[in-house]
């Protein structure tokens, strides 16, 4: 069957912010059917409403994607291309539970025939070693027989809209050259940027994890540059935008590394290492320093408080923002929470405030409340952690003033650099 038939059947598993706007491209192409475990999830794309905020009531009302959280349909389908999550535990170390589960799923209704395509992020060697003996016992199918394996890594930026889906180079990969051949062709006809070829699955497994393991380290690298510079007494943004003068300086920016990705992806890489009798120094030391960063925050707020002559001990601070980048609700892996933590360690009451995060996830997930409003004249300082638009367009010399208690004007801590672009507003302090 060619790729480009009207009558190919591809299916998304798992409708988060890498399945759902993949499976609403392939729509426009194919027929596609969104398939989620969450009854939730599937109501409420049905009713033409994404939480996530990726697709919009418009897209989600004109697609001809169909939404489903019935397993059976999966048996369909000539392509299912599996987009769950692969977090990590409470010890850093990769849990692939939920990619485990997919995989058997999809193995107890894959029709002989079909290719599987993952695009979670994981080590290299999880495709080979972890999903296909499972689909193997799941289907009672023979690997390379009876159905066949691709691995195509995810490169979704969540609110990012210029780089969306079609626009992003794609990795691919196959288990045969026959499949990867198929499988680059079948990306290749949705995707405008183009597809490059890896060699194996393994090089392409290896090729995503990477990218974000040099991310969290350019970042790590500038996060120590502050580090060093807050006790030199310059700001680090000055001598970055000094620096940055040279034609092949990176314009990388200090800052809480969070999320799904960069936070979390250099952890699986190093763990393969560590199973392999190699102990990673330098990624290891990039994720110590960037795990580090909200507690550095927190500390130097309650020295700037002190400082300044203000009680410490049940004093209330101002987080502005939540979730782990700005423009997005987000909020797992977030590490606004270090910071939150680390000020209740000095007993400060923390006040945070997001207009994009959803209340219930946070006081679920965290058991963080956060506020409807920032209110009057309450707070020794002010944390601007995330530059949500909502965020930017509420700040004034009045405004913060305003949220200063005891007539005295909060400190003001910008960690997203934003005061820059606001008249008559500067940060007591920034990263």
């Amino acid at each position: 069957m060619k790729p480009d038939s009207r009558d190919l059947r591809v299916g998304i598993v798992g409708l988060g912010y890498v399945g759902l706007p993949l499976a609403l491209r392939f729509a426009k192409s194919y027929s596609t059917i969104g398939f989620d475990i969450s009854v939730d999830r599937i109501e409420e794309l049905r009713s033409d409403h994404d939480s996530t905020g990726e697709a919009t009531p418009q897209q989600l009302a004109e697609t001809t994607l169909r939404f489903t959280d019935e397993a059976s349909s999966l048996s369909e389908l000539d392509f299912i291309i599996v987009t769950v999550p692969t977090p990590i535990d409470d010890n850093k170390r990769p849990d692939l539970r939920p990619l485990e589960s997919a995989s058997r799923l999809v193995g107890q209704h894959l029709k002989k025939g079909s290719t599987v395509i993952f695009e979670s992020t994981v080590y290299p060697g999880v495709t080979e070693e972890v999903c296909i003996p499972i689909l193997e016992e799941s289907s009672g199918l023979r690997w390379k027989e009876e159905f066949s394996v691709g691995y195509s890594p995810e490169r979704i930026n969540p609110g990012d809209r210029t780089h969306t889906v079609e626009k992003i180079v794609k990795v691919t990969s196959g288990d045969t050259p026959e499949s990867a051949t198929a499988i680059d062709n079948l990306y290749g006809s949705i995707i405008e940027a183009g597809t490059f070829l890896a060699t194996s699955i393994k090089v392409a497994e290896a090729a995503k994890v990477i990218e974000n393991c040099q991310r969290d380290l350019n970042i790590a690298f500038v996060n120590e540059l502050s580090l060093i510079f807050d006790r030199v007494g310059v700001d680090t943004i000055d001598v970055l935008e000094a620096a940055g003068t040279k034609w092949n300086f990176l314009p990388f920016r200090p800052g809480l590394v969070g999320g799904h990705c960069i936070g979390v992806d250099p952890y699986y890489l190093t763990y393969k290492a560590e199973q392999l009798g190699y102990h990673p120094e330098v990624i290891l030391a990039g994720r110590r320093i960037n795990d580090d960063m909200g507690r550095h925050v927190a500390d130097r707020t309650v020295k700037m408080l002190i400082a300044r002559g203000d009680r410490v001990k049940a004093s209330r601070v101002l987080i502005l923002g939540f979730t782990f980048k700005e423009g997005v609700p987000d909020i797992r892996n977030t590490r606004v929470v270090d910071i939150v933590r680390e000020l209740e360690e000095f007993a400060v009451v923390c006040d945070v405030w997001d207009p994009v995060a959803e209340k219930a996830m946070t006081q679920r997930e965290y058991g963080i409340d956060l506020i409807d409003d920032p209110e009057s004249g309450a707070y020794s300082a002010v944390i601007i952690a995330v530059a949500h638009r909502e965020i930017k367009e509420s700040l004034s010399i009045e405004t913060v003033r305003d949220w200063g208690s005891n007539d005295c004007a909060p400190l003001l801590i910008d960690l997203k650099g934003i005061l820059r672009e606001i008249p008559n507003l500067e940060s007591d302090w920034s990263l």
